[in-house]
């Protein structure tokens, strides 16, 4: 009986916590669903951060993957404060920099192949 009284005491207290966390997060005006993201997009931005840093020319897949996760991760950083990832904005700033070239360098090879037709 001790026991079963322990565990629902602890189940209590997950529950607590837990509800306590989704109020935080309302409180500090985010969507749970947006922070979640975050917290995913969060993830990512590290493994792409790794991946910007390593490869200077991707293949042609690889640039359209690298480039629809990082939209990705710039539409989940949009929807919660800066001050929840100034920590990551180096990162942020490299695989956004990373993007940019990728983008630059399809537009221009876009347009090669348009102006040789």
């Amino acid at each position: 009986m001790e026991i079963l009284t322990i565990i629902y005491i602890l189940i209590f207290i997950i529950f607590a916590l837990i509800a306590y966390a989704v109020l935080q997060i309302k409180l500090f005006g985010i969507k749970v669903k947006d922070f979640w993201s975050f917290i995913e997009a969060n993830q990512m931005l590290d493994k792409l951060y790794k991946f910007a840093k390593q490869y200077e020319n991707m293949s042609s897949q690889e640039q359209i993957i690298y480039l629809s996760e990082a939209e990705k991760i710039f539409k989940a950083f949009d929807n919660v404060p800066d001050e929840l990832w100034e920590e990551e904005y180096d990162k942020y700033k490299e695989v956004l920099k990373k993007y940019k070239d990728i983008k630059m360098l399809r537009w221009t090879s876009a347009s090669n192949n348009k102006s040789g037709l």
